[in-house]
């Protein structure tokens, strides 16, 4: 890339099953980071989408269309969109063209919802793997919607699912609970809410799938299953509730870390003008003086105490 602007870009690539929340996430994302002063480009991956509430930098749908390769094919919406992603698999170059320009800027690729796409089929993987090729370091955000949280047996699927979509992609990953502001409608939790993030002792869960007289003929079955996933001992998450300032900035940290990016003493300014301004003149950002130690040199720190003093 000619010019001034830097060789390695950022960003973040959206995935999780349908209804999740990852167009919803895009847009609040992109607002809250161009609020800290970040340039962002949201790409479309998704030929499904339609109606994007977001300004879309580069749409998938420009190359191919989900409706006209049902037409074409005959094939229903799964296959449809499983064929689109192999056929930007093919046609890369189309992809880079697009992305060129945009040097600079921070990503959010908004993905495709198919459960299959992230835990067996290797086109969205392969097209990740390229993107690294390009100097772009993701992180894979990971949405999961929050109510399976209220079910036993949905939330050990969620952690399989979760377990499998993290060793497929091979990108750095942060799982997420989306709509927690919506959770005390599906119903009341069985543990505090730190059991589902932290993924603590699943032998609980058995207990409570135990009482079921349809999942008691299954306990075997459910014991291997979380064995499993606490073998591997990858899984967490962190709540998040799209609505609340403090909550974006809680996942943004983490992504920031799980990929590299190192912000300076501009965005902090911003971010504490603007958490400032929604939660009063009082509010201090101790806890994000913490994480910018973990990520500025020395140097760096002492300017950006100084800023914050000021």
């Amino acid at each position: 890339m000619a010019g001034a602007a830097p060789t390695t870009a950022f960003g973040q690539a959206v995935i999780g099953p349908p209804g999740s929340g990852k167009t919803t996430y895009c847009l609040g994302m992109s607002e809250f980071l161009r609020a800290l002063g970040r340039r962002v480009a949201v790409v479309n991956l998704d030929p499904a989408n339609e109606g994007l509430p977001y300004e879309c930098a580069v749409d998938v749908g420009e190359l191919v269309g989900l409706g006209d390769v049902m037409d074409a094919l005959r094939l229903g919406p799964n296959g449809g969109l499983l064929y689109c992603m192999e056929y930007l698999e093919a046609n890369l170059d189309w992809l880079r063209a697009k992305l060129d320009p945009l040097r600079g800027h921070y990503f959010l690729f908004d993905c495709p919802g198919q459960v299959e796409l992230c835990t067996h089929h290797g086109a969205l993987r392969s097209i990740f793997s390229q993107m690294a090729q390009w100097d772009l370091r993701l992180t894979a955000v990971h949405l999961v919607d929050s109510h399976y949280c209220t079910d036993p047996a949905k939330f050990i699927s969620v952690l399989c699912t979760s377990l499998a979509t993290m060793l497929h992609v091979e990108l750095p990953h942060v799982n997420l609970l989306s709509k927690m502001d919506l959770i005390e409608h599906y119903g009341k939790l069985a543990f505090n809410l730190d059991y589902y993030t932290e993924v603590l002792d699943l032998s609980y869960l058995l207990d409570h799938l135990a009482s079921d007289p349809f999942f008691c003929h299954y306990r075997q079955l459910n014991e291997k299953l979380v064995q499993l996933i606490e073998d591997y001992s990858l899984v967490s998450f962190i709540p998040l509730n799209i609505q609340d300032k403090e909550s974006i900035q809680r996942v943004l940290q983490a992504v920031d870390k799980a990929n590299g990016y190192c912000f300076g003493a501009q965005e902090q300014q911003s971010l504490e003008a603007m958490m400032s301004a929604a939660m009063g003149a009082d509010f201090h950002f101790s806890s994000t003086l913490g994480i910018q130690e973990k990520y500025l040199a020395p140097s760096d720190q002492s300017v950006e105490q100084e800023a914050m003093q000021l």
